[in-house]
């Protein structure tokens, strides 16, 4: 996980003289921190932000008489990335719902065809029936061949109900049904799943926004790829852009050699990132935090 941008951040930290810095020596250092951050899916304006704030912060340093310059930028460097990544840190989800106000508390899915989001979808459902949630499962996605049986079989395996009609049926009525299914039931959460195609897609937007107008959901959740990269962020924005999000989840994280796409989306996002896949089964869902993001970029701590 992070393994690339880890171990080139590294060389660059231990490839620092142990001397004060001149303004040379920090305009080379942030030029190949830039390049670093870029080559590993943050984006040109992230990284430059992150090269300028750490700029400013080294320029002039006094270093130790024995020592210690790359000691010193570590602190600062990983200091800059907390800062972006902490303010998408969010109270758990099950949290979130408790205080909810509304009962059922409704949260709907998106996301773009292959990014993992019916795969979400069942690790947040096992997450919350293991804290005594009573949940149904919508699918509202009537578009994708396989969408309603895939949702199913999560279903079955978890042991919770599922509200689904058939294939080309109008996906804002599955959701309603759900939604008065749980009423009638008392039942605490509505998880809506929706059509996973391109971003781009205007008639897929529109069939989003009647499903939002139609469930009033008290959480939009937007599932992202971490190794799509740059991408990654463009969806997020068209997404937000079109229906508007109020959450992420990064799923394939442990895949992801390079990290980049997540620190772009917690920084011009703006957003929680409420968890991160880590794995295929069901309790491979961990809380997003920067510690534990910056654990990983980092080979030792100060």
């Amino acid at each position: 996980m992070f393994g690339q941008l880890k171990n080139q951040l590294n060389k660059l930290l231990k490839g620092v003289k142990e001397r004060e810095l001149t303004e040379k020596d920090v305009e080379e250092l942030v030029d190949e921190l830039k390049i670093i951050l870029i080559s590993n899916d943050v984006s040109f304006e992230v990284a430059e932000y992150i090269s300028d704030m750490l700029s400013q912060r080294i320029l002039g340093m006094k270093v130790p008489r024995f020592g210690g310059a790359n000691n010193l930028i570590y602190k600062e460097l990983k200091s800059i990335l907390h800062e972006i990544l902490s303010r998408s840190e969010s109270t758990d989800l099950y949290s979130i719902i408790k205080k909810g106000p509304k009962h059922p508390y409704i949260l709907v899915f998106f996301g773009v065809n292959g990014v993992g989001k019916t795969t979400t979808i069942a690790k947040i459902a096992y997450h919350l029936k293991s804290q005594g949630v009573k949940l149904v499962l919508a699918c509202s996605d009537t578009f994708r061949a396989g969408a309603i049986e895939q949702l199913k079989y999560h279903a079955d395996r978890l042991g919770v109900p599922m509200i689904q009609q058939k294939y080309g049926a109008d996906p804002a009525a599955v959701a309603y049904d759900a939604i008065e299914h749980a009423k009638a039931r008392d039942m605490d959460v509505v998880i809506i799943d929706t059509a996973g195609r391109q971003h781009s897609n205007i008639n897929l937007m529109d069939e989003l926004r009647k499903i939002v107008r139609v469930s009033e959901p008290d959480n939009k959740i937007l599932v992202l790829d971490s190794l799509t990269g740059n991408d990654a962020y463009s969806q997020a924005l068209y997404f937000n852009e079109g229906i508007g999000i109020d959450g992420v989840i990064f799923t394939k994280v442990d895949a992801d050699s390079k990290g980049g796409a997540i620190i772009t989306v917690a920084k011009l996002l703006e957003k929680p990132i409420y968890y991160l896949g880590i794995g295929q089964s069901y309790s491979d869902l961990i809380p997003f935090s920067a510690s534990y993001i910056l654990d990983k970029l980092f080979e030792f701590r100060i």
